[in-house]
């Protein structure tokens, strides 16, 4: 199966980056001059961003341009809950939107964060959650394909967690997450129903089972004033 040419150009961004071609606090070319660089559309592109910004690799500054981001303070939180159980929790209901379900072949980051070889395939599943039919969050989640194959498409898209444990024997482990604030562009505005530039909590999340491997790489961006993280010690 082909790599996707957005994959493409995240990648050959971040070796960029990470070669200090582009440097911490640089402005990066704008998205017309990078279009026409890697001969895209402007779509293909802004696909490969976004991607790098989910990561928190680029930043968005608006009415300003995209920049590398500074390196962010980090603090390890203990306990996991699924969007499913915390909305439940606050006595609202859950649901879900699949956008896109398909495997491909994993990006440089997905790589590193779910610790597979290049030649191994992905399931990369983009969602958008709903509470009490209001959009909360957006949220991109790849996990191992040999990990998924045995299930579903409805039981890894509606409950991946339910469906490792239940179905699978498997037992969830640890998890470190990576929270820092953006603000929403004119994808995220569209399919969180908020306006372009609105505040935003986004979330980066390793998971792993408890024989210590890696499962789940999630990437979500949250409506900062239809959200709140808790954490207690």
């Amino acid at each position: 199966m082909p790599e996707p040419m957005y994959i493409k150009i995240h990648n050959q961004l971040r070796q960029d980056i990470e070669n200090h071609v582009y440097k911490v606090g640089d402005r990066i070319p704008a998205e017309r001059q990078l279009a026409e660089h890697f001969k895209v559309s402007r779509m293909t592109l802004r696909q490969a961003i976004k991607t790098l910004e989910e990561e928190g690799i680029l930043e968005r500054r608006l009415g300003s341009g995209t920049y590398v981001a500074n390196q962010k303070v980090q603090e390890k939180m203990s306990g996991i809950m699924s969007f499913t159980e915390i909305t439940k929790a606050n006595g609202h209901t859950p649901s879900s939107k699949l956008v896109s379900y398909k495997v491909t072949r994993p990006s440089l980051s997905e790589k590193e964060k779910l610790e597979i070889k290049e030649d191994d395939m992905v399931l990369r599943m983009e969602r958008i959650r709903y509470a009490d039919d209001v959009p909360i969050c957006h949220e991109i989640v790849t996990v191992p394909e040999d990990l998924i194959k045995p299930f579903s498409k409805e039981a890894v898209s509606a409950h991946l967690y339910q469906t490792l444990e239940k179905q699978g024997g498997y037992q969830i482990g640890d998890a470190t997450e990576y929270i820092s604030a953006a603000i929403a562009n004119e994808e995220e505005a569209r399919l969180l129903n908020c306006k372009k530039g609105e505040a935003l909590i986004t979330r980066r999340q390793v998971t792993k089972l408890a024989d210590g491997r890696v499962f789940e790489y999630t990437r979500a961006s949250y409506v900062g004033e239809r959200f709140e993280f808790t954490f207690s010690k």
